[in-house]
Parts: structure tokens; C-alpha cells; sequence
């Protein structure tokens, strides 16, 4: 059972998606507008967030963009735009999953799931790893938590889980396939996603896929993350 905030100005879609959601035990919230979203998740911890992206008040990537700044919670835009330039952007905005409109109440479920099974465990149980390093990369599952060359880096929880995936693999090259199933938790998925969150992790690293220094993408096989190479003397 989770905590569900359903975001849609719909009201048949929203009816809808409450005596699903209800039906499978959830507790659910719901609202039509962005900034009651904002509310709710100001005062009330949630486990998933449902986001329409055609609200009323604001554009649904704009309101993404607000809860990021408030809250990690798992974000699964729903959304009638289905082109791979919005894809790639609300993923970089920091949603966790998207659902293309219209969409079947067994798909919602699904990724509901797999989303929550990424958030508890990343929350993870029993006794932390201690610190990684990697170079001049720290990464500290404990504090969930990461620097480079001692200055703290702002990451999403997802672009912390796949970096501490990696860091505890140096130089080992990993593939993608595996990457989605433990850090996305997916045995099946675009390879689009897991480009995205690289890309984004990259830029916060201060490389490119043109200039890598830490993860180093193998074309077809894979990617590892490796301390940068010495200068020579």
C-alpha cells in the first residue's frame, strides 16, 4: 500500500484513476491544480505523485520543476505528449517515469510498482556501505551523498543510485541491461532513459561523452566509471 497523490484537472480521468488506486488499497489525495500540489506535498509525505501536465494554473513541467525544489518524492508524469524531445526534458526535470495518454489502469500499476520498488530500495535496510572513492569522486550511500574534489554534488535520487551503482564497480563494465534492472529495477526499457540520466550526471561531473574523465561508455556493450587517468610527467 502507498501514499498517492493524484494530480489531474480531469475530473472523469481523476475519478477514475482514485477507484483504481483505492481499489489496489492505496490511500490516495487528490487535486486540480499545481499549486495545491505544491501544498499538499509541503504537509503531507507521499510515496508516488501522479502528474497531469495540462493543469489549469501552470504547465505541468513548470509544477515538476517546484516539487523537485521541495521534495524527492517519485514523480510519474502522466502526459498526452509523446515526442522524444519532451520525454528527454521532463526526465531531465526530474520526473521518475512518464506515461503516455491514454493508458491502461494494469500499465499505471506496473510502473506505479516499479517506481516504488526503486524508492524503498534506494532507502535501503540494514547496514550502509561505507564511503566510496573513486579518484577524487566520494560517494557516501549512508548520507546519500556524493563530492568531487571535496565539493558536495546536487544530485537526484536517481542519478545517486546510478552513480553509487557504478562507483562500486571501478572500472568494471557494466551493462546496460543490468543497469536497468538494479538501478531502475526494469527488466525491459529504452535505452533512452539511462543516456538521460548519464547525460545529466556527466554535465554535474564536469565532463562529456566527447571528454570523459569518470564514466566512460563502451558503444553497444555498456559503461563504467573509472578514475580519470594521470597527466603524463
Amino acid at each position: 500500500m502507498a501514499r498517492v497523490l493524484v494530480v489531474e484537472d480531469d475530473q472523469f480521468v481523476r475519478s477514475a484513476l482514485i477507484r483504481h488506486l483505492t481499489d489496489a488499497s492505496h490511500t490516495v489525495r487528490s487535486v486540480g491544480t499545481a499549486l495545491e500540489a505544491l501544498r499538499e506535498v509541503a504537509h503531507v509525505r507521499f510515496d508516488v505523485v501522479i502528474l497531469d501536465l495540462g493543469l489549469p494554473d501552470l504547465d505541468g513541467s513548470e509544477a515538476l520543476k517546484m516539487l523537485r525544489g521541495i521534495t524527492d518524492v517519485p514523480v510519474i508524469v502522466a502526459t498526452a505528449r509523446d515526442d522524444e524531445t519532451e520525454i528527454v526534458r521532463l526526465l531531465n526535470a526530474g520526473a521518475d517515469d512518464y506515461l503516455t495518454k491514454p493508458f491502461s489502469v494494469e500499465h499505471l500499476s506496473a510502473r506505479m510498482a516499479a517506481v516504488l520498488r526503486r524508492a524503498r530500495s534506494g532507502a535501503g535496510e540494514g547496514e550502509p556501505s561505507p564511503a566510496i572513492r573513486v579518484g577524487g569522486l566520494t560517494v557516501d550511500p549512508l548520507r546519500r551523498q556524493a563530492e568531487l574534489d571535496g565539493t558536495r554534488l546536487d544530485l537526484t535520487r536517481r542519478e545517486f543510485d546510478l552513480l553509487a551503482f557504478l562507483a562500486r564497480r571501478p572500472g568494471v563494465v557494466v551493462p546496460r541491461k543490468e543497469l536497468l534492472a538494479e538501478v531502475w529495477q526494469q527488466s525491459y526499457g529504452d535505452d533512452q532513459t539511462i543516456d538521460v540520466h548519464l547525460s545529466w550526471l556527466r554535465r554535474k561531473l564536469g565532463e562529456t561523452a566527447a571528454d570523459p574523465r569518470y564514466l566512460h561508455t563502451l558503444r553497444g556493450v555498456g559503461v563504467k566509471l573509472e578514475p580519470p587517468a594521470e597527466a603524463p610527467r
